[in-house]
């Protein structure tokens, strides 16, 4: 008997029939944008793309099949099994996101705004980044509180005219989205040249934190949350500082696991206590290698084995600008009852970003796959949107960075969509918040990369890599029902059905 998701595969179909703004605003003969296909309703809804964009986010459907399965390609799905709960996939809101998507008309904002955050007419991405003050894709360098006191804190213009409206759309479209908040530095007033001299740090750059100001910082934290309140917008998590080993950044603060522990522990945490702020605290938020600081490794144990809060620190956040995604399966064997999220990786010049025939499938397999498989609860990608010269860009930050779509900036219109919107589009399609990743056995060759998942909503999802140059004839199997599809060589396929 088939089962058909018909409200869903409607409001899909449509979705696909238009195309992303992208291909709506490109010339129609553009060969990165194919028409994409419509198919009818099936069983099982599934997403293809392959490397060539040969099928671009292709819709396409399967039905159960009644015959034995006896296939040695059979992937097993094991619902007993079960790993981490999802907590939703996305990209940052930079202030440099903002102000592209502010230039485009309402009508294709509001177009590429749904195709991307909507759970049923679009891709459904659901966990968005923001920094707290500046980072180094801002209009500006700033922060919240620059006048010294903290009695002086405000919202700037670029919260107010550029980050929080978006944010208010995009709430609009997806209620349910979780918002996390990094800063990049604090208040210049509050910096030092070091621990030892505690000599004033009047620099964007560098510089640690005062422990003097450890209290008015976290107070900083607090105000910064009731502000973005007032407006509708609440904050899921937050981290303490954004790569806290990167002295080098436009905007950056050098915070050491010890300074972060006492910043936390006896400043964050009472602060965020006692005014009854729920927000979740994700140590570190930097790399798999520790910049090579050998005394900063295992940065987040470190602060779990000296004794820290387990109601409002709910674990550690990872970028993969230096070392291996392995070291996520390392802390979360040390501290296994602490989660795990991935907040930052960019593409650009320097790794052939805008080529999508390399950056799919390493993306897929390293940064999508590779983070959910090592326990990670949310994958969280850089810029959601920069322009056709990689901006709005600063002197002193990522002058090379692509964005995971990029607005042509002669007119705020054409859409090119790389690799990182499609890795994250592949799993929040089919994988929703509150999923359980769940066990499998069966089919395993070199070359393919998968994930499964048990919905809230009573469906199955499978996101599948296959990296190789032939395609494969792979079936699912749920221990109810089984299908099988060709799967395209250096392709992405996710895969949702119910039970």
């Amino acid at each position: 008997m088939k089962i058909v998701f018909e409200t869903k595969i409607i409001l899909l179909i449509t979705f696909l029939c238009c195309g992303l703004v992208a291909c709506s605003d490109a010339n129609d003969d553009n060969p990165d944008e194919p028409d994409i296909p419509v198919t009818e309703n099936g069983d099982v809804t599934l997403y293809i793309t392959t490397n060539t964009r040969s099928q671009d986010f292709a819709m396409k459907s399967a039905d159960f099949s009644e015959k034995s399965n006896m296939s040695p390609t059979t992937i097993r799905l094991v619902p007993e099994t079960k790993y981490q709960t999802m907590d939703g996939f996305g990209a940052a809101i930079t202030g440099s996101t903002c102000y592209n998507l502010m230039q485009m008309s309402t009508e294709n904002r509001d177009k590429f705004l749904k195709e991307t955050f909507s759970p049923t007419e679009g891709m459904g991405f659901s966990y968005v980044r923001v920094a707290i003050g500046c980072s180094d894709f801002s209009l500006s360098e700033y922060t919240c509180c620059d006048t010294k006191g903290i009695e002086n804190f405000g919202l700037t213009s670029e919260e107010t005219d550029y980050v929080i409206p978006i944010l208010q759309d995009i709430q609009a479209i997806n209620p349910d989205l979780k918002i996390l908040g990094s800063p990049w530095t604090s208040p210049r007033w509050m910096k030092v040249n070091n621990l030892t001299d505690l000599q004033p740090f009047n620099s964007w750059t560098s510089g640690q934190l005062n422990p003097a100001y450890y209290a008015d910082y976290a107070t900083y934290f607090v105000k910064w949350i009731q502000a973005f309140k007032e407006y509708g917008i609440d904050i899921y998590s937050v981290t303490p500082q954004n790569e806290p080993l990167n002295r080098g950044n436009s905007a950056s603060l050098f915070m050491g696991w010890e300074e972060q522990l006492e910043f936390v522990k006896n400043n964050l945490v009472p602060a965020f206590k006692a005014a009854s702020i729920n927000t979740k605290i994700y140590l570190f938020d930097h790399n798999y290698n520790y910049d090579n600081m050998s005394d900063q490794n295992d940065y987040p144990v470190k602060i779990y084995e000296a004794g820290i809060d387990e109601e409002l620190v709910a674990g550690a956040a990872y970028h993969n600008y230096g070392g291996n995604k392995s070291e996520l399966l390392d802390i979360h064997e040390k501290n296994p009852d602490r989660e795990l999220i991935f907040t930052e990786t960019s593409i650009g010049t320097w790794n052939d970003g805008h080529n999508l025939s390399v950056r799919l499938i390493d993306d897929m397999r390293e940064v999508a796959l590779g983070t959910v498989n090592n326990w990670c609860k949310g994958v969280i990608v850089w810029n959601l949107m920069l322009d056709s010269e990689r901006g709005p860009n600063r002197e002193g930050g990522c002058q090379t960075c692509y964005g995971a779509v990029d607005i042509d900036r002669s007119n705020y219109a054409t859409i090119t969509r790389n690799s990182h919107y499609y890795i994250i589009g592949h799993l929040s399609s089919v994988v929703k918040p509150g999923a359980v990743r769940i066990g499998t056995t069966g089919f395993s060759d070199n070359g393919y990369y998968y994930s499964a998942f048990e919905n809230t909503d009573g469906t199955y999802a499978v996101v599948l890599l296959n990296s190789t140059t032939t395609s494969k004839m792979i079936t699912l199997d749920d221990g109810t029902n089984h299908f099988s599809y060709e799967v395209p060589a250096k392709s992405v396929i996710s895969y949702q059905w119910k039970k």
